[in-house]
């Protein structure tokens, strides 16, 4: 069993983190959120305090629980921790020259192919597919059932939405945003909204 962890945000997005550090026979120490009406609850029996409760977390090790990418940045930037913790939920495929950024989570079913790196504070979720020689930038998300083909990037903080599609080689900008089910065929400017299929840019993400 490896070392106890603290997880930030006690969501539904912390679900599924919560399941796989125990999966993983990783201790969950605290689960802290600091929204009030959530104190007292808890996650698969593991009660959800606020950071007053749970102390000083210089000394300890973390994960930050929480989808939305902004805030996942925030966190990262402004908290005190020992280290952040990288979960690879054990039914995930990771090959092993794969590089992986401290505190990000890889979900059940993704499958990260060679070479592929992934940033700091990354979300890689169910059933996601990443294929060989992608770049994934700090605290971006692919959703749930995407998939990238060879050689895609995805910019700081991008969002790819549950069943993104994007063939060889086209990059998503940072902090730009792809609608479920968006088919991404050309380069997707920074800062940005597309949709659709063939995916295209509707408004600036601001």
């Amino acid at each position: 069993m490896e070392g106890n962890v603290i997880v930030l945000g006690g969501g539904g997005h912390a679900k599924v983190v919560v399941s796989s550090l125990l999966a993983l026979g990783i201790k969950i120490e605290a689960i802290v959120d600091d929204k009030e009406n959530k104190w007292g609850k808890n996650i698969f029996n593991i009660p959800i305090t606020g950071q007053h409760d749970a102390g000083d977390l210089k000394d300890r090790k973390a994960v930050i629980a929480i989808g939305d990418n902004q805030t996942r940045k925030r966190l990262a930037i402004g908290t005190s921790v020992a280290g952040w913790k990288k979960v690879i939920h054990p039914h995930a495929y990771v090959h092993p020259s794969v590089s992986i950024g401290e505190g990000t989570v890889v979900f059940a079913g993704a499958v990260i192919q060679p070479d592929a790196v992934i940033g700091r504070h990354c979300i890689i979720n169910t059933g996601a597919v990443i294929d060989h020689d992608c770049v994934i930038g700090d605290f971006a998300h692919v959703g749930p059932g995407a998939r990238l083909a060879g050689g895609v990037t995805a910019g700081e903080g991008a969002f790819l939405g549950i069943g993104t599609v994007a063939i060889v080689g086209v990059s998503i900008g940072k902090w730009s945003i792809v609608g479920a089910g968006g088919v991404v065929t050309e380069n997707i400017p920074d800062n940005v909204i597309a949709v659709g299929v063939p995916a295209k840019v509707i408004k600036k993400n601001v």
